[in-house]
Protein backbone atom coordinates (compact mmCIF):
# COMPACT_ATOMS: atom_id res chain seq x y z
CA UNK A 1 0.00 0.00 0.00
CA UNK A 2 1.15 3.70 -0.70
CA UNK A 3 1.89 5.16 2.63
CA UNK A 4 3.30 9.08 3.05
CA UNK A 5 5.64 7.76 5.60
CA UNK A 6 7.14 4.67 3.99
CA UNK A 7 6.08 5.10 0.40
CA UNK A 8 5.57 1.95 -1.38
CA UNK A 9 4.86 -0.01 1.33
CA UNK A 10 4.44 -3.77 0.19
CA UNK A 11 6.20 -5.95 3.88
CA UNK A 12 6.94 -5.92 7.31
CA UNK A 13 9.53 -7.25 8.72
CA UNK A 14 11.75 -7.46 12.08
CA UNK A 15 12.69 -4.14 11.65
CA UNK A 16 9.44 -2.81 10.88
CA UNK A 17 8.00 -1.61 7.24
CA UNK A 18 9.97 -2.43 3.70
CA UNK A 19 9.46 -0.54 0.84
CA UNK A 20 10.40 0.03 -2.62
CA UNK A 21 12.09 2.92 -3.55
CA UNK A 22 10.13 4.80 -6.20
CA UNK A 23 13.47 5.74 -8.34
CA UNK A 24 14.58 2.58 -7.73
CA UNK A 25 11.62 0.51 -9.02
CA UNK A 26 12.28 0.36 -12.81
CA UNK A 27 15.60 -1.73 -11.89
CA UNK A 28 13.22 -4.74 -11.95
CA UNK A 29 12.89 -7.35 -9.88
CA UNK A 30 11.89 -11.07 -8.96
CA UNK A 31 8.55 -12.76 -7.46
CA UNK A 32 9.79 -16.52 -6.54
CA UNK A 33 8.30 -19.61 -4.53
CA UNK A 34 6.74 -22.93 -5.00
CA UNK A 35 2.97 -22.99 -5.90
CA UNK A 36 0.85 -21.78 -3.23
CA UNK A 37 3.09 -19.64 -1.35
CA UNK A 38 1.94 -16.44 -1.93
CA UNK A 39 3.13 -14.95 -5.35
CA UNK A 40 0.09 -13.89 -6.44
CA UNK A 41 -0.88 -11.95 -3.42
CA UNK A 42 2.56 -10.71 -3.42
CA UNK A 43 1.97 -9.51 -6.92
CA UNK A 44 -1.54 -8.13 -6.57
CA UNK A 45 -0.18 -6.09 -2.90
CA UNK A 46 2.96 -4.70 -5.34
CA UNK A 47 0.98 -3.97 -8.19
CA UNK A 48 -1.83 -1.84 -6.23
CA UNK A 49 0.60 -0.38 -4.32
CA UNK A 50 2.07 0.88 -7.59
CA UNK A 51 -1.92 2.32 -8.72
CA UNK A 52 -2.19 3.57 -5.97
CA UNK A 53 1.09 6.02 -6.07
CA UNK A 54 0.31 6.78 -10.52
CA UNK A 55 1.72 3.92 -11.76
CA UNK A 56 0.06 1.96 -14.17
CA UNK A 57 0.60 -1.65 -14.40
CA UNK A 58 0.14 -4.73 -16.75
CA UNK A 59 0.03 -8.36 -15.66
CA UNK A 60 -1.17 -11.62 -16.84
CA UNK A 61 -3.77 -13.17 -14.93
CA UNK A 62 -3.03 -17.43 -15.47
CA UNK A 63 -6.52 -18.13 -12.81
CA UNK A 64 -8.72 -15.22 -12.61
CA UNK A 65 -7.35 -14.85 -9.27
CA UNK A 66 -6.32 -10.91 -10.23
CA UNK A 67 -9.25 -9.86 -11.59
CA UNK A 68 -10.27 -9.33 -7.86
CA UNK A 69 -7.94 -6.02 -8.23
CA UNK A 70 -10.95 -3.99 -9.70
CA UNK A 71 -13.13 -4.62 -6.57
CA UNK A 72 -12.83 -2.92 -3.22
CA UNK A 73 -11.77 -5.69 -0.41
CA UNK A 74 -12.96 -6.83 2.99
CA UNK A 75 -11.57 -7.03 6.38
CA UNK A 76 -11.55 -10.92 7.45
CA UNK A 77 -9.84 -12.73 10.40
CA UNK A 78 -6.78 -12.83 8.64
CA UNK A 79 -6.41 -9.27 7.68
CA UNK A 80 -7.21 -8.65 11.33
CA UNK A 81 -4.48 -10.72 12.42
CA UNK A 82 -1.78 -8.93 10.07
CA UNK A 83 -3.02 -5.43 11.22
CA UNK A 84 -2.61 -6.39 15.04
CA UNK A 85 1.21 -8.27 14.13
CA UNK A 86 2.02 -4.60 12.22
CA UNK A 87 0.91 -2.19 13.96
CA UNK A 88 -1.49 -0.46 11.67
CA UNK A 89 -4.84 1.02 11.87
CA UNK A 90 -7.65 0.29 9.90
CA UNK A 91 -6.92 0.00 6.14
CA UNK A 92 -8.90 1.56 4.17
CA UNK A 93 -10.03 -1.26 1.25
CA UNK A 94 -10.00 0.28 -2.01
CA UNK A 95 -10.27 -1.57 -5.78
CA UNK A 96 -7.96 -0.33 -8.73
CA UNK A 97 -9.26 1.05 -12.30
CA UNK A 98 -9.11 -1.93 -14.23
CA UNK A 99 -8.93 -2.65 -18.07
CA UNK A 100 -9.30 -6.74 -18.74
CA UNK A 101 -7.27 -7.85 -22.26
CA UNK A 102 -7.54 -11.17 -23.98
CA UNK A 103 -5.74 -12.40 -26.73
CA UNK A 104 -8.57 -14.03 -28.14
CA UNK A 105 -10.94 -11.46 -27.68
CA UNK A 106 -13.42 -13.69 -25.17
CA UNK A 107 -12.41 -11.76 -21.56
CA UNK A 108 -11.42 -8.67 -22.90
CA UNK A 109 -10.21 -6.11 -25.29
CA UNK A 110 -8.89 -8.06 -28.05
CA UNK A 111 -4.27 -7.05 -28.26
CA UNK A 112 -3.46 -7.78 -31.57
CA UNK A 113 -0.64 -7.34 -33.80
CA UNK A 114 0.16 -7.18 -37.26
CA UNK A 115 2.46 -9.69 -38.63
CA UNK A 116 4.97 -7.17 -39.54
CA UNK A 117 5.06 -5.77 -35.97
CA UNK A 118 6.00 -9.01 -34.56
CA UNK A 119 8.89 -9.55 -37.07
CA UNK A 120 10.44 -12.50 -39.03
CA UNK A 121 12.75 -13.40 -35.64
CA UNK A 122 10.13 -13.30 -32.92
CA UNK A 123 7.63 -15.01 -35.56
CA UNK A 124 10.68 -17.80 -36.37
CA UNK A 125 10.83 -17.92 -32.28
CA UNK A 126 6.79 -18.69 -32.36
CA UNK A 127 6.84 -20.92 -35.09
CA UNK A 128 9.97 -23.03 -33.73
CA UNK A 129 11.66 -22.97 -37.17
CA UNK A 130 14.95 -23.60 -37.49
CA UNK A 131 17.98 -21.72 -38.94
CA UNK A 132 17.51 -22.24 -42.47
CA UNK A 133 13.55 -21.18 -41.94
CA UNK A 134 14.25 -18.65 -40.68
CA UNK A 135 16.34 -17.62 -43.14
CA UNK A 136 13.69 -17.59 -45.83
CA UNK A 137 10.94 -16.07 -43.23
CA UNK A 138 13.52 -13.38 -43.45
CA UNK A 139 13.70 -13.07 -46.93
CA UNK A 140 9.94 -13.26 -47.61
CA UNK A 141 9.73 -10.13 -45.16
CA UNK A 142 12.49 -8.21 -47.15
CA UNK A 143 10.74 -8.60 -50.48
CA UNK A 144 7.47 -7.40 -48.91
CA UNK A 145 9.19 -4.70 -47.65
CA UNK A 146 10.67 -4.03 -50.99
CA UNK A 147 7.10 -4.24 -53.19
CA UNK A 148 5.55 -2.41 -50.59
CA UNK A 149 2.92 -5.45 -49.31
CA UNK A 150 1.41 -5.09 -46.11
CA UNK A 151 1.37 -7.66 -43.64
CA UNK A 152 -1.35 -7.91 -41.14
CA UNK A 153 -2.77 -10.95 -40.82
CA UNK A 154 -2.09 -15.43 -41.69
CA UNK A 155 -3.40 -15.19 -45.11
CA UNK A 156 -1.14 -12.23 -45.35
CA UNK A 157 2.10 -14.10 -45.17
CA UNK A 158 0.78 -17.55 -46.44
CA UNK A 159 0.07 -15.68 -49.40
CA UNK A 160 3.64 -13.66 -49.06
CA UNK A 161 4.98 -17.08 -48.79
CA UNK A 162 3.41 -18.65 -51.98
CA UNK A 163 4.11 -15.89 -53.69
CA UNK A 164 8.15 -16.06 -53.13
CA UNK A 165 7.80 -19.90 -53.58
CA UNK A 166 6.84 -19.53 -57.71
CA UNK A 167 8.89 -16.49 -57.63
CA UNK A 168 11.95 -18.52 -56.26
CA UNK A 169 13.59 -18.08 -59.33
CA UNK A 170 14.30 -14.39 -59.63
CA UNK A 171 15.39 -13.79 -55.98
CA UNK A 172 17.87 -16.62 -55.57
CA UNK A 173 20.64 -14.83 -56.70
CA UNK A 174 20.13 -11.82 -54.88
CA UNK A 175 19.14 -13.82 -51.27
CA UNK A 176 19.89 -17.04 -51.85
CA UNK A 177 17.97 -20.35 -52.38
CA UNK A 178 14.39 -20.74 -51.66
CA UNK A 179 13.70 -24.16 -51.76
CA UNK A 180 10.04 -25.12 -52.32
CA UNK A 181 10.25 -27.85 -48.93
CA UNK A 182 11.00 -24.89 -46.56
CA UNK A 183 8.20 -22.96 -47.94
CA UNK A 184 6.26 -25.79 -47.29
CA UNK A 185 7.84 -26.78 -43.80
CA UNK A 186 6.93 -23.08 -42.81
CA UNK A 187 3.71 -22.92 -43.94
CA UNK A 188 2.90 -26.28 -42.20
CA UNK A 189 3.97 -24.24 -39.23
CA UNK A 190 1.56 -21.27 -39.90
CA UNK A 191 -1.61 -24.34 -40.10
CA UNK A 192 -0.44 -25.43 -36.49
CA UNK A 193 -0.27 -21.63 -35.40
CA UNK A 194 -4.04 -21.59 -37.04
CA UNK A 195 -4.86 -24.37 -35.31
CA UNK A 196 -4.01 -22.62 -31.74
CA UNK A 197 -6.13 -19.58 -32.10
CA UNK A 198 -3.38 -17.31 -33.25
CA UNK A 199 -4.81 -16.17 -36.53
CA UNK A 200 -6.93 -13.65 -33.88
CA UNK A 201 -4.12 -12.31 -32.10
CA UNK A 202 -2.53 -11.38 -36.03
CA UNK A 203 -4.39 -8.57 -37.29
CA UNK A 204 -5.70 -5.14 -37.56
CA UNK A 205 -6.74 -2.55 -35.79
CA UNK A 206 -3.29 -3.45 -33.96
CA UNK A 207 -3.16 -2.66 -29.80
CA UNK A 208 -1.72 0.93 -29.16
CA UNK A 209 1.34 0.18 -26.76
CA UNK A 210 0.63 3.88 -25.36
CA UNK A 211 -3.01 2.55 -23.86
CA UNK A 212 -1.02 0.63 -21.06
CA UNK A 213 -0.19 4.05 -19.71
CA UNK A 214 -2.81 5.50 -18.73
CA UNK A 215 -4.25 7.09 -15.23
CA UNK A 216 -7.76 7.49 -13.81
CA UNK A 217 -8.52 9.58 -10.71
CA UNK A 218 -4.71 9.96 -10.04
CA UNK A 219 -4.61 6.35 -10.19
CA UNK A 220 -2.80 4.43 -12.38
CA UNK A 221 -4.17 1.89 -14.68
CA UNK A 222 -4.05 -2.37 -13.81
CA UNK A 223 -4.54 -3.78 -17.00
CA UNK A 224 -4.92 -7.51 -16.48
CA UNK A 225 -4.76 -9.91 -19.20
CA UNK A 226 -6.67 -12.69 -19.31
CA UNK A 227 -4.33 -15.70 -19.87
CA UNK A 228 -5.97 -18.77 -18.58
CA UNK A 229 -6.66 -20.24 -22.20
CA UNK A 230 -3.34 -17.96 -23.73
CA UNK A 231 -1.30 -20.54 -20.62
CA UNK A 232 -2.42 -23.54 -22.78
CA UNK A 233 0.05 -22.14 -25.76
CA UNK A 234 2.92 -21.64 -24.18
CA UNK A 235 4.68 -20.50 -26.72
CA UNK A 236 2.34 -17.98 -28.29
CA UNK A 237 1.87 -16.98 -24.54
CA UNK A 238 5.65 -15.77 -24.00
CA UNK A 239 6.26 -14.43 -27.53
CA UNK A 240 3.24 -12.24 -27.25
CA UNK A 241 4.59 -10.97 -23.91
CA UNK A 242 8.21 -10.86 -25.58
CA UNK A 243 6.38 -8.41 -28.37
CA UNK A 244 5.08 -6.14 -25.96
CA UNK A 245 8.45 -5.38 -24.56
CA UNK A 246 9.74 -4.69 -27.91
CA UNK A 247 7.28 -2.59 -28.68
CA UNK A 248 7.54 -0.66 -24.97
CA UNK A 249 11.59 -0.38 -26.29
CA UNK A 250 11.03 0.98 -29.38
CA UNK A 251 8.01 3.53 -29.00
CA UNK A 252 9.05 4.90 -25.90
CA UNK A 253 11.44 8.17 -25.26
CA UNK A 254 14.50 7.82 -23.11
CA UNK A 255 13.11 9.29 -20.21
CA UNK A 256 16.26 8.10 -17.79
CA UNK A 257 15.74 7.61 -13.58
CA UNK A 258 12.31 8.84 -12.42
CA UNK A 259 10.71 9.27 -9.12
CA UNK A 260 8.29 6.84 -9.98
CA UNK A 261 8.53 4.37 -13.37
CA UNK A 262 5.93 5.14 -16.18
CA UNK A 263 4.89 1.37 -16.25
CA UNK A 264 5.24 -1.62 -14.64
CA UNK A 265 5.51 -4.82 -16.44
CA UNK A 266 5.07 -8.14 -14.35
CA UNK A 267 5.56 -11.33 -16.17
CA UNK A 268 4.17 -14.40 -14.86
CA UNK A 269 5.29 -17.93 -15.42
CA UNK A 270 8.41 -16.40 -16.62
CA UNK A 271 10.31 -19.32 -17.26
CA UNK A 272 8.56 -19.66 -20.25
CA UNK A 273 10.41 -16.80 -21.81
CA UNK A 274 13.46 -19.29 -21.82
CA UNK A 275 12.55 -22.40 -22.99
CA UNK A 276 13.42 -23.59 -26.57
CA UNK A 277 14.96 -20.31 -27.03
CA UNK A 278 18.01 -19.43 -29.14
CA UNK A 279 21.14 -18.22 -27.49
CA UNK A 280 21.14 -14.91 -30.19
CA UNK A 281 16.79 -14.54 -29.14
CA UNK A 282 17.77 -14.39 -24.95
CA UNK A 283 21.06 -12.21 -25.65
CA UNK A 284 17.92 -9.81 -27.60
CA UNK A 285 15.68 -10.24 -24.70
CA UNK A 286 18.95 -9.57 -22.30
CA UNK A 287 19.51 -6.20 -24.15
CA UNK A 288 15.76 -5.24 -24.32
CA UNK A 289 15.16 -6.12 -19.65
CA UNK A 290 18.59 -3.80 -19.68
CA UNK A 291 18.16 -0.97 -21.85
CA UNK A 292 14.27 -0.66 -21.07
CA UNK A 293 14.70 1.05 -17.71
CA UNK A 294 15.81 3.62 -19.47
CA UNK A 295 12.25 4.37 -21.04
CA UNK A 296 10.60 4.24 -17.47
CA UNK A 297 9.89 0.61 -17.80
CA UNK A 298 10.28 -1.79 -14.98
CA UNK A 299 10.21 -5.82 -15.58
CA UNK A 300 8.93 -7.92 -12.32
CA UNK A 301 9.84 -11.83 -13.13
CA UNK A 302 7.15 -13.86 -11.63
CA UNK A 303 8.22 -17.57 -11.19
CA UNK A 304 9.16 -20.60 -8.97
CA UNK A 305 12.61 -20.26 -9.15
CA UNK A 306 15.72 -18.13 -9.83
CA UNK A 307 17.19 -20.74 -11.40
CA UNK A 308 14.55 -20.32 -14.43
CA UNK A 309 16.37 -16.92 -15.33
CA UNK A 310 19.21 -17.43 -17.32
CA UNK A 311 22.39 -15.25 -14.88
CA UNK A 312 22.94 -12.49 -17.01
CA UNK A 313 19.66 -11.49 -17.00
CA UNK A 314 19.14 -12.41 -13.12
CA UNK A 315 22.02 -9.94 -12.23
CA UNK A 316 19.53 -7.28 -13.27
CA UNK A 317 17.24 -7.81 -11.25
CA UNK A 318 17.55 -5.68 -8.39
CA UNK A 319 13.92 -6.04 -6.23
CA UNK A 320 13.57 -9.90 -4.87
CA UNK A 321 10.62 -11.43 -3.01
CA UNK A 322 11.69 -14.70 -2.00
CA UNK A 323 9.17 -17.16 -0.98
CA UNK A 324 8.99 -20.39 0.28
CA UNK A 325 11.04 -23.30 -2.10
CA UNK A 326 11.02 -27.39 -0.91
CA UNK A 327 13.82 -29.32 -1.21
CA UNK A 328 12.64 -32.21 -2.06
CA UNK A 329 15.27 -33.62 -4.36
CA UNK A 330 19.40 -33.12 -5.35
CA UNK A 331 17.87 -30.86 -7.62
CA UNK A 332 15.36 -28.80 -5.46
CA UNK A 333 18.53 -28.58 -3.25
CA UNK A 334 20.54 -27.29 -5.28
CA UNK A 335 17.75 -24.75 -6.33
CA UNK A 336 17.63 -23.43 -3.14
CA UNK A 337 21.33 -23.21 -2.51
CA UNK A 338 21.00 -20.89 -6.05
CA UNK A 339 18.30 -19.01 -4.54
CA UNK A 340 20.11 -18.36 -1.09
CA UNK A 341 23.31 -17.28 -3.05
CA UNK A 342 21.49 -14.43 -4.99
CA UNK A 343 20.56 -12.69 -1.39
CA UNK A 344 22.85 -10.36 0.44
CA UNK A 345 23.65 -12.44 3.48
CA UNK A 346 21.76 -11.96 7.15
CA UNK A 347 24.15 -12.57 9.77
CA UNK A 348 21.00 -13.25 11.99
CA UNK A 349 19.85 -16.19 10.00
CA UNK A 350 21.16 -18.91 7.35
CA UNK A 351 19.38 -18.06 4.04
CA UNK A 352 19.68 -21.14 2.74
CA UNK A 353 17.83 -22.65 5.44
CA UNK A 354 15.44 -19.98 5.98
CA UNK A 355 14.18 -20.41 2.11
CA UNK A 356 12.56 -24.21 3.04
CA UNK A 357 10.93 -22.28 6.23
CA UNK A 358 9.30 -19.75 4.89
CA UNK A 359 4.92 -20.08 5.84
CA UNK A 360 2.68 -19.19 3.02
CA UNK A 361 2.27 -15.17 2.72
CA UNK A 362 6.01 -14.81 4.23
CA UNK A 363 9.07 -14.09 2.03
CA UNK A 364 12.80 -13.27 1.69
CA UNK A 365 13.07 -9.27 0.74
CA UNK A 366 15.77 -7.50 -0.63
CA UNK A 367 15.36 -4.01 -2.19
CA UNK A 368 17.36 -1.48 -3.95
CA UNK A 369 18.29 1.23 -1.75
CA UNK A 370 18.77 4.95 -2.36
CA UNK A 371 22.48 3.88 -4.15
CA UNK A 372 20.62 1.17 -5.99
CA UNK A 373 22.87 -1.17 -3.76
CA UNK A 374 21.02 -4.27 -2.75
CA UNK A 375 19.61 -4.28 0.77
CA UNK A 376 20.31 -7.16 3.45
CA UNK A 377 18.14 -9.74 3.09
CA UNK A 378 15.00 -9.69 6.05
CA UNK A 379 12.83 -12.03 6.75
CA UNK A 380 9.01 -10.27 6.30
CA UNK A 381 5.42 -10.93 6.27
CA UNK A 382 3.85 -9.08 2.56
CA UNK A 383 1.39 -6.68 3.78
CA UNK A 384 -2.57 -7.84 2.69
CA UNK A 385 -4.27 -6.19 -0.32
CA UNK A 386 -6.68 -3.59 -0.09
CA UNK A 387 -8.80 -5.11 -3.06
CA UNK A 388 -10.32 -8.62 -3.09
CA UNK A 389 -8.87 -11.57 -3.34
CA UNK A 390 -9.64 -13.67 -5.59
CA UNK A 391 -11.66 -13.61 -8.96
CA UNK A 392 -14.63 -11.79 -9.94
CA UNK A 393 -18.39 -12.80 -11.74
CA UNK A 394 -18.90 -13.07 -15.47
CA UNK A 395 -21.29 -10.11 -15.28
CA UNK A 396 -18.89 -7.98 -13.44
CA UNK A 397 -16.09 -8.34 -15.65
CA UNK A 398 -18.77 -7.42 -18.51
CA UNK A 399 -19.81 -4.55 -16.83
CA UNK A 400 -16.18 -3.51 -16.36
CA UNK A 401 -15.60 -4.32 -20.48
CA UNK A 402 -18.25 -2.28 -21.72
CA UNK A 403 -17.76 0.79 -19.22
CA UNK A 404 -14.07 0.79 -20.16
CA UNK A 405 -12.95 3.99 -22.34
CA UNK A 406 -11.25 1.64 -24.81
CA UNK A 407 -14.57 -0.45 -25.90
CA UNK A 408 -15.33 -0.67 -29.05
CA UNK A 409 -11.43 1.01 -30.23
CA UNK A 410 -10.17 -2.63 -30.59
CA UNK A 411 -13.44 -5.17 -30.59
CA UNK A 412 -14.39 -5.38 -34.15
CA UNK A 413 -11.28 -6.61 -37.14
CA UNK A 414 -10.60 -4.74 -39.99
CA UNK A 415 -9.05 -6.25 -43.51
CA UNK A 416 -7.87 -3.45 -45.58
CA UNK A 417 -6.37 -4.24 -48.79
CA UNK A 418 -2.78 -5.79 -47.55
CA UNK A 419 -0.33 -8.46 -49.32
CA UNK A 420 -3.42 -11.17 -49.73
CA UNK A 421 -5.57 -8.61 -51.96
CA UNK A 422 -2.97 -7.34 -53.74
CA UNK A 423 -1.05 -10.75 -54.76
CA UNK A 424 -4.17 -12.52 -55.05
CA UNK A 425 -5.33 -8.96 -57.82
CA UNK A 426 -1.57 -9.61 -59.50
CA UNK A 427 -2.04 -13.31 -59.93
CA UNK A 428 -5.42 -12.86 -61.53
CA UNK A 429 -3.78 -10.07 -63.97
CA UNK A 430 -1.23 -12.53 -64.95
CA UNK A 431 -3.55 -15.23 -65.03
CA UNK A 432 -5.81 -13.43 -67.56
CA UNK A 433 -2.79 -12.28 -69.54
CA UNK A 434 -1.27 -15.89 -69.82
CA UNK A 435 -5.04 -17.32 -71.07
CA UNK A 436 -4.81 -14.10 -73.54
CA UNK A 437 -1.04 -14.90 -74.35
CA UNK A 438 -2.15 -18.48 -74.88
CA UNK A 439 -5.77 -17.48 -76.79
CA UNK A 440 -3.26 -15.73 -79.21
CA UNK A 441 -0.94 -18.80 -79.27
CA UNK A 442 -3.82 -20.95 -80.66
CA UNK A 443 -5.27 -18.24 -83.06
CA UNK A 444 -2.34 -17.87 -84.76
CA UNK A 445 -1.75 -21.72 -84.94
CA UNK A 446 -4.86 -21.93 -86.90
CA UNK A 447 -4.91 -18.70 -88.75
CA UNK A 448 -1.48 -20.15 -90.30
CA UNK A 449 -3.12 -24.05 -90.53
CA UNK A 450 -5.90 -22.02 -92.14
CA UNK A 451 -3.44 -20.28 -94.88
CA UNK A 452 -1.21 -23.40 -95.41
CA UNK A 453 -4.75 -25.14 -96.39
CA UNK A 454 -5.92 -22.51 -98.63
CA UNK A 455 -2.54 -22.27 -100.49
CA UNK A 456 -2.95 -26.55 -101.29
CA UNK A 457 -6.44 -25.51 -101.98
CA UNK A 458 -5.02 -22.86 -104.77
CA UNK A 459 -2.80 -25.39 -106.05
CA UNK A 460 -5.49 -28.20 -106.17
CA UNK A 461 -7.99 -26.89 -108.58
CA UNK A 462 -5.48 -26.71 -111.75
CA UNK A 463 -3.81 -29.91 -111.53
CA UNK A 464 -7.48 -31.42 -111.28
CA UNK A 465 -8.40 -29.39 -114.23
CA UNK A 466 -5.98 -30.65 -116.12
CA UNK A 467 -6.29 -34.39 -115.22
CA UNK A 468 -10.26 -33.61 -115.71
CA UNK A 469 -9.37 -32.29 -119.08
CA UNK A 470 -7.51 -35.69 -119.92
CA UNK A 471 -10.41 -37.54 -118.65
CA UNK A 472 -12.94 -35.12 -120.22
CA UNK A 473 -10.69 -35.60 -123.87
CA UNK A 474 -10.52 -39.94 -123.46
CA UNK A 475 -14.56 -40.23 -122.65
CA UNK A 476 -15.33 -37.84 -125.70
CA UNK A 477 -13.28 -39.57 -127.76
CA UNK A 478 -14.51 -42.68 -127.06
CA UNK A 479 -18.29 -42.24 -126.86
CA UNK A 480 -17.95 -39.73 -130.30
CA UNK A 481 -16.56 -43.15 -131.98
CA UNK A 482 -19.00 -45.10 -130.65
CA UNK A 483 -22.04 -42.52 -131.25
CA UNK A 484 -19.82 -41.63 -135.21
CA UNK A 485 -19.97 -45.52 -136.10
CA UNK A 486 -23.86 -45.75 -135.00
CA UNK A 487 -24.60 -42.93 -136.96
CA UNK A 488 -22.80 -43.14 -139.80
CA UNK A 489 -24.07 -46.83 -140.39
CA UNK A 490 -27.32 -45.78 -139.61
CA UNK A 491 -27.13 -43.04 -142.94
CA UNK A 492 -25.06 -45.08 -144.84
CA UNK A 493 -27.66 -47.79 -144.73
CA UNK A 494 -27.24 -51.99 -145.03
CA UNK A 495 -25.04 -51.95 -147.71
CA UNK A 496 -22.92 -49.29 -146.30
CA UNK A 497 -22.81 -51.18 -143.00
CA UNK A 498 -21.67 -54.41 -144.34
CA UNK A 499 -18.87 -52.71 -146.24
CA UNK A 500 -17.42 -49.83 -143.87
CA UNK A 501 -14.37 -49.04 -146.22
CA UNK A 502 -16.45 -47.60 -148.50
CA UNK A 503 -15.73 -43.43 -149.41
CA UNK A 504 -19.03 -42.64 -148.37
CA UNK A 505 -19.17 -44.48 -145.42
CA UNK A 506 -15.85 -43.33 -144.50
CA UNK A 507 -16.55 -39.42 -144.40
CA UNK A 508 -20.05 -39.97 -143.18
CA UNK A 509 -18.40 -41.79 -139.77
CA UNK A 510 -15.58 -39.12 -139.42
CA UNK A 511 -17.90 -36.17 -139.35
CA UNK A 512 -20.39 -38.16 -136.53
CA UNK A 513 -17.90 -38.72 -134.49
CA UNK A 514 -16.29 -34.99 -135.02
CA UNK A 515 -19.62 -34.00 -134.24
CA UNK A 516 -20.32 -35.96 -131.92
CA UNK A 517 -16.87 -35.04 -129.86
CA UNK A 518 -17.82 -31.71 -129.45
CA UNK A 519 -20.81 -32.10 -128.11
CA UNK A 520 -20.43 -34.97 -125.51
CA UNK A 521 -17.03 -32.27 -124.57
CA UNK A 522 -19.42 -29.50 -124.03
CA UNK A 523 -21.92 -31.39 -122.25
CA UNK A 524 -19.43 -33.26 -120.08
CA UNK A 525 -17.63 -30.02 -119.56
CA UNK A 526 -20.49 -27.78 -117.81
CA UNK A 527 -21.28 -31.22 -115.68
CA UNK A 528 -17.83 -31.28 -114.28
CA UNK A 529 -18.37 -27.39 -113.81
Amino acid sequence: MLDQQHGLYIAHGPNGPISIIGKMANRHGLIAGATGTGKTVTLQVMAETFCQAGVPCFMADMKGDLSGISQTGKLSGFIEKRIAEFGMGEPQFQPCPVRFFDVYGEQGHPMRSTVSQMGPDLLARLLALNETQTGVLNIAFRIADERGLLLDDMKDLRAMLDYVSKHAAEYTTTYGNIATATIGAIQRSLLTLDNQGADKFFGKPSFDIKDLLDRENGKGVMNVLAADKLMLQPKLYSTFLLWLLSELYTTLPEVGDLDLPKLVFFFDEAHMLFEDTSKALIDKIEQVIRLVRSKGVGIYFVTQSPTDIPENILGQLGNRVQHALRAYTPKDQKAVRTAADTFRPNPEFKTEEAITNLETGEALVSMLDEKGAPTMVERARILFPLSQIGAISDSERDNLIKSSFLYGRYDKAEDRESAFEMLLAQTEKEEQEAQAAAEEKVKAKEDAKAAKEKEKADKKPGLMKRILKAILTAITGTIATIIGTKVANTVSGTKERKSSTTTTGKIAKSATQAATRTITRDILGNLIK
